[in-house]
């Protein structure tokens, strides 16, 4: 288990006391990974202000966010997100993606030489819309991808059918983005329809849904409150879903999108 920072993050100096406390509670649960980017606002700072004195327990995952730039002004603005990154994780940034893949024939190079310099321990590539996916294969094949970052839920699995077998051939990591699809599989069905699955709410069969998949190395719901927080570690322990409990899952999740949850 992961903790995202999107939209959670983005907090002003009066609303870090919150993300601290949940940063703490999260290291002090085993979770280790935390993922941010530049297009978050603030939140690649507030993260680094949170983790503090606790960064070296940590594996930080970043991104280089440079939509509608390429060539040597991708390249600038690349580095300097990557310098103020630096500063707010102690040198070093764990895993590095390039965001949504903007400009990433840019991006590689440069990247690729941080991480031989040791500044970078590993290079992934990201991309939030399942009909992108495919760009994400050449890479994946040339070897310049230690990572990928991939929306992965009952409702958005195209990952299954060609990303997920190529990263488990080629020993890649999988970051499993968007579990509960933005917001569109929550609130739910009731959860008298998840009798037998070992779950308390239908977040957590969401999260073990995705989880359930052992070609998925982590999953980044993105929170700032502890209770949520601590639901989610539950979420992470097995029993795992079998397949036709994963497909089960995928039953409710399908009538149940964007819906009230009342049923």
């Amino acid at each position: 288990m992961g903790v995202g920072t999107w939209l959670r993050f983005d907090v002003p100096p009066e609303g870090e006391e919150d993300i601290g406390r949940v940063v703490r509670s999260a290291l002090d649960h085993g979770i280790r990974f935390f993922d941010s980017s530049p297009m978050y606002g603030r939140a690649e700072a507030v993260l680094g202000r949170a983790l503090g004195s606790r960064r070296e327990e940590a594996i930080v995952g970043t991104k280089v966010w440079t939509y509608g730039l390429a060539g040597e002004q991708a390249v600038f603005e690349g580095r300097f997100q990557f310098e103020a990154q630096l500063a707010h994780y102690g040198g070093f940034i764990d895993v590095m993606q390039v965001h949504n893949l903007a400009a990433y024939q840019d991006h590689l190079p440069w990247l690729e030489e941080e991480r031989n310099a040791g500044r970078i321990g590993w290079i992934g590539g990201t991309h939030y819309r399942t009909d992108a996916l495919t760009a994400l294969v050449p890479l994946m094949d040339a070897g310049r991808l230690d990572v990928i970052g991939v929306p992965y839920n009952p409702l958005e699995a195209e990952a299954a059918d060609m990303i997920l077998p190529l990263a488990e051939e080629q020993d890649i990591g999988v970051i499993a983005m968007r579990p509960f699809a933005e917001g569109e599989l929550l609130p739910g069905p009731d959860i008298k329809r998840l009798d037998g699955l070992g779950v308390e709410t239908w977040a957590e069969a969401l999260l073990k849904w995705t989880l359930s998949d052992g070609r998925i190395h982590v999953v980044i719901p993105a929170t700032r409150q502890e209770p949520h927080l601590l639901a989610n570690v539950q979420a992470a322990q097995p029993p795992w879903f079998d397949p036709d409990q994963r497909a089960f899952v995928g039953r409710l999740a399908a009538k149940y999108a964007g819906a009230s949850g009342v049923g």
